[in-house]
């Protein structure tokens, strides 16, 4: 929202446009959490894209010159490869975050909850 109120002329408008304006209320919550629900997802999406055309195609060149001799065809090795440690990656955070939720966490930010005590931040 700051950033966009900061462009001359348009910011309030553009932040009415994608927030529903500058209060916190549930239009503005659904359309942040739709945002960031989607934004890694489209991210993906456009990368896997970038890969997709870039390994058919090779880069671009701007000087003109043939840049055929220069292509390395995208073997299907490599994508296998990739996807075997991409796979064992996942399969290792997994069970870390399973059996040992807690080894990167702040002890200090960790208090045990009591249910028959009202925590004093939240006490009126």
């Amino acid at each position: 929202t700051n950033l966009l109120s900061a462009v001359p002329y348009l910011g309030t408008h553009l932040v009415q446009w994608v927030w529903g304006g500058f209060s916190v209320d549930n239009a503005t919550l659904t359309r942040f959490f739709m945002f960031h629900f989607l934004l890694p997802f489209i991210i993906t999406g456009v990368t896997v894209l970038h890969l997709l055309f870039l390994h058919q195609t090779g880069s671009s060149n701007p000087t003109g010159l043939t840049s055929d001799p220069d292509k390395i065809p995208f073997h299907t090795y490599f994508s296998h490869k990739d996807s075997l440690w991409f796979a064992i990656f996942l399969l290792m955070l997994a069970l870390l975050s399973t059996f040992s939720p807690n080894i990167f966490g702040d002890p200090d930010n960790f208090i045990m909850a009591n249910p028959l005590v009202t925590p004093p931040h939240i006490k009126p």
